[in-house]
């Protein structure tokens, strides 16, 4: 195969084991940093140019690796490979739905997947109306755009929460309103989620003093052993929004498995450490299948 990695720099981790999965299985791959991609289009000719002069239309796979801060160009990007025919490990719709919280609750609410109770409005004046709805204080605080446990406010009395909530609304700053699952004891699930199967599965815990469960706030890991209705909503989520490849994660409350978000840029440092289960290679091999798949349909 020749595969592009988009990503901004092969020094990333995630995009070094797979370059490195890659190529240790004889393919042919390339790291491109997207944001030096431009599209050009001239009479229904449509031309990918990096670095201001090399067209680059000829990949079998993309795997698109695509950070918060260029997601729109990113997405555009993969839209432009999309058209020309190129596999995707990751859809542009699906790239732009995962980057915004809000949008990936709503399709997923809309699949009747479970989901949080979660309340997404820009009304300053029925605040306390939208704590009421979520049972009240605490809830969750999350900013739209954050990532990596950036973003995320426990507020443990109304009060405090009326505060914040008037506080970012003031700033016009995106958010949403979610129920606290007490039950979680600061704990989530990653579930990999590669094709129709899940891969790997961590879970994640979070320090004594800090609710959130993310590895790069100072959390743990360890191997999770998945039930059958945490892998089925795991990979329908994945399905849902058009990601092949992508980390979905899960809490566990009382009334069963809830998804948090879904991830179309999932990182294989922590997920790999901590299961010891060769990620990269997984993601290969299912490209190899879906590339040996089209082939054949093309030869027929």
């Amino acid at each position: 195969m020749n595969v592009f990695i988009l990503s901004l720099s092969g020094y990333i981790y995630s995009t070094n084991r797979i370059f490195k999965e890659a190529k240790k299985r004889g393919h042919k791959v390339s790291i491109i940093d997207h944001t030096k991609c431009s599209i050009r289009l001239n009479n229904g000719k449509k031309e990918i140019i990096f670095e201001g002069d090399n067209i680059i239309n000829e990949p079998d796979i993309i795997i698109p690796r695509i950070g918060t801060s260029v997601n729109k160009h990113g997405s555009t990007i993969v839209k432009e490979f999309e058209m020309n025919g190129v596999y995707s490990t990751a859809s542009s719709q699906g790239i732009a739905c995962s980057h915004s919280k809000v949008q990936t609750l709503q399709l997923l609410n809309d699949k009747k997947l479970p989901i949080p109770n979660t309340i997404y409005s820009v009304n300053k004046d029925n605040v306390s109306e939208q704590i009421d709805f979520l049972g009240g204080a605490p809830l969750i605080i999350k900013i739209q755009d954050g990532t990596q446990g950036v973003g995320v406010m426990l507020a443990e009395s109304k009060k405090s929460a009326k505060s914040i909530i008037d506080t970012f609304y003031g700033l016009h700053t995106s958010i949403l309103l979610q129920e606290y699952i007490k039950e979680s004891n600061s704990e989530d699930i990653r579930v990999f989620v590669v094709g129709d199967k899940v891969v790997s599965s961590m879970k994640r815990k979070g320090k004594d003093d800090d609710f959130r469960s993310n590895i790069h706030k100072g959390g743990s890991g360890v191997k999770a052993n998945l039930t059958e209705e945490e892998q089925r909503i795991a990979v329908k989520a994945a399905h849902y929004l058009g990601l092949p490849v992508a980390g979905v994660d899960l809490i566990r409350s009382n009334r069963g498995p809830l998804v948090l978000e879904v991830n179309s840029t999932p990182g294989l440092q922590g997920i790999e450490a901590y299961t010891k289960i060769n990620v990269a290679e997984e993601i290969i091999k299912y490209l190899e299948y879906k590339c040996s798949n089209k082939i054949s349909k093309i030869k027929r």
